[in-house]
């Protein structure tokens, strides 16, 4: 589970967890701009919850 995972060091660390093969749970306190940053995690679409 990532908090902040839509920016900054919370999407960076999302960001490196996906790369190396880990499912992500991603947290934000704006739930539209946390589900718009899922994309942009890369991964293969389903390493990536929001």
């Amino acid at each position: 589970m990532v908090t902040g995972a839509n920016k900054g060091i919370g999407f960076a660390t999302a960001s490196q967890l996906v790369e190396q093969g880990h499912t992500v749970y991603t947290g934000a306190r704006n739930a539209h701009q946390g589900v718009q940053a899922r994309p942009s995690l890369g991964g293969q679409g389903t390493a990536v919850r929001a």
